[in-house]
């Protein structure tokens, strides 16, 4: 049995029935059961890839039912510039019949179809693929016992996976031990049982079939520094670990309570709390108590969550407390699909509430984005004394990317309140200047201290009826805002800087959108991708890219709307009155593919280039030479 912790095996070289054929990426999907650990074997992979210098991207869809059901995690990973999952797999693994039937469309010509042998009987007949057939349950019995198979399936698949792709095995038993390092010792020898008896599947099986890794440029490396693997939510709650965040406090709901998580572990290592309320209100009006007192806080949630949050969000923007809230965009309405992406909430974060409620909304486009975007709500929340939220979405949440190791001695910021003394002259709502609070502790030198409420107040906090103070505050409170704006930076533009078409995304989008418009520029137009993580405020100066752009197609992930515009889409109109925007929108609970973005570009403009572009597509990268 080959064993992945001898040096004579790393690489899964040795014995190799021919060389191994290059490869710049592969996408590879795994369908079985959400019981069945496929979500694991993806995370081994992905990590594996951080620790290679390769760049990997993920996706995975899970139901959400508690007994579970079908599911699929999708990895893409190589030594090339990931930016999307993947449209179609050059690789599908198929635990059980039903996986093998739902995603066989999936496949592409010339892909190579894994499949357990055990379960899954595939149409002899299609030729397109080449048919693997492995004994994936009576081979991990054989190898770890019949009580085992079943959370050890996931283990062996691995192992021929690594075979195949002449991985470092070394690393990955690496990996494992840390996996499962913390259980009984029994559960990390089965797994490494598992995992060899996978590797060492007869080598003849697999029709020589055998791939490596094109060779990492590492010239490429600005820095030098490691890369991290991270998913989404866990990168937002670094981020904001990093940017002083020591206060929190939430109620759980799929897919932002894995953030809630991370917090309330992570913080009182900080000297930090996180509080776990009974009820999204309860949440909301925690982490508010903990911004009163100068210390920025957190909240968060997914869509029904955050209508629950609106009224204390109401408060805290006439009280100009600076808070952070997270919505981790699901499908809806209502209970929706909690785990399914969407982008349908923008018009809720921007506009929910009741009243004139100016704030900042933002959205991160990938994982290294929900990092640093963390940090740049902090910033803004604690300039500009206002709520920020995060939008971002399910696809973001859970996706795996590898990016390079932040420079946290630069990044850190001292967390805790400001209990300097205020000067006579303090006013906590000045009308010509930005608010700053005096946190309860803090000394005013007057002996007349300020009130917080959520009454129209005068600059010093007190409750009034004034209809002019009531027009002065309305106005202070919008210009901040304004304010922010001209101070932001221009988007990413990409592409060519005027004309045929301008593809507009904004959030988790981006990715494809850069792969889409690399498709459209090879067929022959002129045409730039503008990409906007400041959704509201707008930064300036968008009008006059508009103008240099025959068409502005928009793509988001919510409904096209009454009147055949998605939300942003929408919002744009309104604000510039420019009818050459025009809307791409789905609501399918997926991610956009990269070529449903080239489709919904060729939908709004005369191309017959683009129309044979769509009419082709890459062959799989395991296609046989």
């Amino acid at each position: 049995m080959v064993s992945p912790n001898t040096p004579e095996t790393q690489g899964g070289s040795a014995g190799s029935a021919s060389a191994p054929r290059s490869i710049q990426d592969v996408v590879i999907r795994l369908a079985g059961n959400s019981q069945d650990g496929i979500q694991s074997i993806g995370g081994f992979l992905a990590r594996l890839a951080g620790r290679s210098d390769q760049d990997v991207m993920t996706y995975m869809t899970i139901p959400s039912t508690i007994s579970g059901g079908p599911s699929i995690f999708q990895v893409r990973m190589g030594t090339g510039d990931i930016l999307s999952a993947g449209d179609r797999s050059d690789m599908l693994v198929a635990f059980y019949q039903h996986s093998y039937d739902a995603h066989i469309s999936s496949l592409r010509p010339g892909g190579v179809l894994l499949y357990d042998s055990d379960h899954v009987t595939p149409n002899a007949e299609d030729k397109r693929f080449t048919q693997i057939a492995v004994p994936i349950t009576t081979g991990t019995v054989e190898a770890v016992g019949g009580t085992s198979k079943d959370k050890g399936k996931n283990i062996y698949v691995l192992g021929v996976i690594a075979r195949i792709f002449d991985l470092d095995v070394q690393k990955l038993a690496t990996l494992i031990k840390e996996r499962f390092g913390g259980k009984n010792e029994d559960v990390v020898r089965n797994a490494m049982l598992a995992f060899d008896a996978g590797y060492a599947w007869p080598q003849n099986n697999l029709s020589d079939l055998f791939y490596r890794f094109d060779a990492v440029e590492k010239a490429a490396i600005a820095t030098g520094r490691p890369q991290v693997t991270l998913d989404g939510n866990t990168a937002i709650a670094y981020g904001l670990l990093t940017a002083g965040v020591r206060h929190g406090a939430g109620y759980p709901i799929t897919p932002w309570s894995s953030i809630m998580e991370t917090l309330r572990t992570e913080l009182p290592k900080y000297g930090g709390i996180f509080v776990q309320c009974e009820d999204e209100i309860a949440a909301i009006s925690t982490a508010l108590g903990f911004s009163f007192t100068g210390n920025l806080a957190i909240t968060g949630s997914s869509g029904p969550g955050l209508s629950l949050k609106m009224e204390a969000l109401g408060w805290a923007t006439m009280a100009e407390m600076p808070l952070i809230v997270v919505n981790v965009q699901r499908g809806g309405p209502s209970t929706g699909m909690p785990t399914n992406v969407e982008q349908s909430d923008l018009m809720q974060a921007i506009y929910g509430s009741h009243g004139d409620t100016p704030r900042v909304v933002l959205a991160p486009k990938n994982v290294e984005d929900c990092y640093y975007i963390a940090i740049e709500a902090c910033r803004i929340a604690r300039e500009y004394s206002t709520p920020v939220l995060i939008l971002t979405d399910q696809g973001l949440s859970s996706r795996i990317e590898v990016f390079e190791e932040p420079d946290l001695a630069k990044l850190m910021q001292k967390p805790g309140a400001d209990l300097s003394d205020r000067p006579a002259t303090f006013k906590p709502y000045p009308l010509d200047a930005i608010t700053h609070h005096a946190p309860a502790g803090s000394k005013v030198l007057t002996g007349k201290y300020p009130t917080v409420t959520g009454l129209e107040h005068d600059e010093m906090g007190h409750p009034t009826g004034s209809s002019k103070l009531h027009t002065q505050m309305n106005a202070k409170r919008r210009e901040k805002i304004k304010t922010l704006a001209a101070s932001l930076p221009a988007p990413e533009l990409n592409g060519d800087s005027a004309g045929e078409v301008l593809l507009v995304t904004w959030g988790s989008t981006w990715g494809p959108a850069k792969e889409a418009l690399v498709r459209v520029r090879a067929a022959g137009i002129k045409a730039g991708h503008l990409h906007i993580r400041h959704v509201h405020p707008l930064p300036n100066g968008l009008e006059e890219i508009f103008k240099r752009y025959h068409k502005i197609v928009v793509a988001e992930l919510n409904d096209e709307g009454v009147y055949g515009f998605g939300q942003f889409a929408t919002m744009l109109r309104g604000r510039y009155a420019n009818p050459a925007i025009v809307s791409v929108a789905k609501t399918d609970g997926l991610s956009f593919k990269v070529s449903e973005l080239v489709a919904g570009v060729a939908k709004h403009i005369e191309s017959t280039a683009l129309d044979a572009t769509l009419a082709t597509s890459r062959p799989s990268a395991l296609a046989a030479r």
